[in-house]
């Protein structure tokens, strides 16, 4: 049975562990303790979003993450599926599928307009997912502008 917790401020240690091997798999660089300070906050103020441990069988086999945002476009509040990570040994056992089916539930409940996500070229199987379950191709173009200190 896969089941969806709340993340608490004492999780915050198996969220950042887990996302260090997510944030592996593409290189991405991670600085751990600026990490926790941003999961206290961003657990602290429930306007930012929503955020869940994945379990199965009791043991913590992933984590998802809803980053809300404010569209004119859309006409109020949406979401972006900033992460969803699911542990190497849980893969193709359908878990995926259970938490995007559990985040489309939630949006009628959190008054969403629209949910984005992002995902790597090279991720085919999360694509096929993500297709399977009425997301749809974005004809516009994601760029960003990062501010350096």
């Amino acid at each position: 049975m896969i089941t969806f917790k709340p993340l608490e401020i004492k999780d915050i240690t198996a969220i950042t562990l887990m996302m260090q091997d997510f944030y592996t798999i593409d290189n991405y660089p991670m600085d751990v303790e600026v990490t926790k300070t941003l999961f206290q906050e961003f657990i602290s103020n429930e306007k930012l979003g929503k955020s869940w441990l994945i379990y199965s069988e009791n043991e913590i086999v992933g984590y998802m993450i809803l980053t809300f945002v404010f569209s004119f476009e859309y006409g109020g509040k949406i979401a972006f599926v900033d992460e969803l990570f699911i542990k190497e040994t849980a893969r193709g056992k359908g878990i995926g599928k259970e938490a995007i089916l559990f985040v489309q539930a939630e949006v009628p409940k959190l008054s969403l307009k629209l949910l984005y996500l992002e995902v790597e070229t090279h991720n085919k199987n999360a694509q096929k997912l993500y297709l399977a379950h009425d997301f749809e191709l974005h004809n516009r173009k994601l760029m960003k502008y990062k501010v350096t200190k």
